[in-house]
């Protein structure tokens, strides 16, 4: 005998069994029980929330032998006529394949002949939003006026598309996103019926993942059980099966990104690409944890709103005190706009690359969340110490803050340059020549300067240049190995990064300058 899905197999028989709708069942029970049917429905709502079951419970109840406070007997010649699908009471149109004036002619000329058996004869189109034009005109009379044993009832996943002469005549049903709960529950009936064990935790994240469909979730359950025939469904098999990413995942990539370790981000991703990790499902699990980690910002007691276990809770709780809301909002931002862009694209990785470079660099942007949080960026480094200040700031010969701000542009000469740093700017030609490359070419674009601690400083402008050295701890001690080498003592260097190169000009003094002797230009040694 052939499978059987288990979305169709558990397609609900009542009322009863509808979940996630008691707004609809109760009403549609009342009006059935008072004799008070409306003759044009309209359901309407997103994919997998019970319309078209609804409208097929609807069109056996009111046409049942022996109906029940829950719908239809189920027994009865007429049921199990409307069930086998070879009953004449029951019409089911997909608008998708037929939406010609043709098609709906047919349907107005076939009201006239009253049903053979049973009270009515329900006509139920689904996706009615693909009906062309001339279709919907064509249906408007009937619509409105049908014989008192027609009942019309309209699905559809997109009513905005539908006249407004079509809406004015039917009763409206709105099908609410079945919430996590209701999914899972259901599932864990579903599952005990057919003797599947499975955790709770995987449970609830192919519940999470349905996105309030109930049929897309029946799927999914469907095909993790089929992968791990035989065996438990665990959390970590349905992951593997969806291609989706565990949340501890998500803890290390924010906390890469609030280091703005660009390199890390990258790292990361690669790993996810090679566990085979789907990226699009990727990107919209990571926004629903930055969505989860702005809900702890705001309150202490959101436990029951996010679905998480309380070891991941406690984590994020310790994320929320990293990181500002603005910034959480920025960053819910981009991934929400690659989320819009990702489906459909070809090249997937490098987009989720730019928009992990986006988080680490708020420079790429000139959005207020971005401006806000470079001008947050450069308070930190005031906060640990610039070793030179702007002219206007600086102090003048007489130790008091330059008037008005009116001294010569640009940041101005240390009052005092240690012994050891002259000695290492005075050579910094042969010192650069001396290097390998890359880390040559880095340094040519490079700015010595002098650190808050008496200590050489180099500025780099933010991105590789910077991340070669702040991100490979290995390179820059090699760099301090080469210019202790010329020293003739131990140097220690301190790494300062500028968003650009112009920033480091006029925030940071260029020793060369204030040292005799000095070529400026670094030229390639043969």
């Amino acid at each position: 005998m052939s499978y059987t899905a288990l979305y169709r197999k558990f397609r609900p028989d009542t009322f009863a069994d509808v979940k996630g709708q008691d707004h609809i069942v109760t009403t549609l029970k009342n009006q059935i029980r008072a004799g008070r049917l409306g003759h044009a429905y309209l359901f309407t709502g997103t994919r997998g929330t019970g319309k078209t079951t609804v409208a097929k419970i609807l069109a056996r109840t009111v046409n049942c032998e022996n109906p029940t406070q829950e719908g239809p007997c189920g027994e009865c010649r007429i049921c199990r006529a409307i069930a086998a699908g070879a009953s004449m009471n029951v019409i089911e149109i997909d608008a998708a394949s037929n939406n010609g004036v043709d098609n709906i002619r047919e349907i107005v000329e076939e009201v006239s002949y009253s049903p053979a058996e049973g009270k009515y004869k329900v006509y139920i189109i689904d996706e009615v939003h693909m009906l062309s034009i001339g279709a919907f005109n064509a249906l408007l009379k009937t619509l409105e006026e049908p014989p008192s044993y027609v009942i019309f009832i309209l699905a559809t996943t997109e009513v905005h598309k539908l006249p407004v002469t079509i809406l004015s005549r039917c009763q409206r049903y709105d099908f609410k996103r079945i919430t996590i709960d209701t999914i899972a529950a259901r599932m864990r009936q579903l599952t005990e019926t057919e003797q599947v064990q499975v955790e709770e935790k995987a449970l609830r994240y192919i519940a999470k993942a349905a996105d309030g469909s109930m049929r897309d979730a029946l799927s999914l359950l469907d095909q993790c059980i089929a992968f791990n025939l035989g065996d438990e469904l665990t959390y970590d098999k349905v992951l593997d099966v969806l291609g989706a990413v565990d949340t501890e995942v998500f803890s290390r990539l924010l906390r890469c990104v609030l280091d703005q370790n660009v390199l890390g981000c990258v790292q990361l991703l690669e790993e996810i690409v090679m566990q085979g990790r789907e990226l699009t499902q990727f990107v919209t699990d990571f926004t629903w944890y930055l969505r989860n980690l702005m809900l702890v910002q705001s309150s202490d007691n959101l436990e029951d709103v996010i679905d998480m276990s309380s070891d991941n809770l406690a984590r994020l709780k310790e994320e929320a005190e990293m990181v500002d809301m603005n910034r959480i909002i920025r960053y819910i931002r981009i991934f929400s706009e690659l989320s819009g862009q990702i489906r459909y694209a070809s090249q997937k990785r490098i987009m989720v690359e730019i928009a992990l470079i986006k988080l680490c660099r708020p420079g790429m942007e000139t959005s207020q969340d971005a401006l806000l949080e470079r001008i947050r960026d450069v308070e930190d480094k005031v906060e640990k110490g610039v070793a030179v200040l702007p002219a206007q700031y600086a102090p003048d010969q007489a130790g008091a803050p330059a008037a008005g701000g009116g001294s010569a542009p640009g940041p101005q000469l240390p009052q005092a340059i240690p012994d050891d740093v002259r000695e290492v700017v005075g050579r910094w030609t042969a010192i650069v020549g001396q290097a390998e490359n890359p880390m040559r070419i880095y340094l040519k674009e490079a700015i010595p300067s002098l650190g808050g601690d008496g200590h050489l400083m180099l500025v780099l402008e933010d991105g590789v240049p910077s991340d070669y050295f702040t991100q490979h701890p290995q390179n820059k001690e090699q760099l301090e190995n080469l210019i202790s080498g010329y020293a003739g003592k131990k140097i220690e260097v301190n790494i300062q990064v500028a968003a650009n190169r112009q920033e480091a000009r006029e925030n940071y003094f260029d020793l060369r300058q204030g040292i005799p002797g000095v070529n400026m230009e670094i030229e390639e040694e043969e």
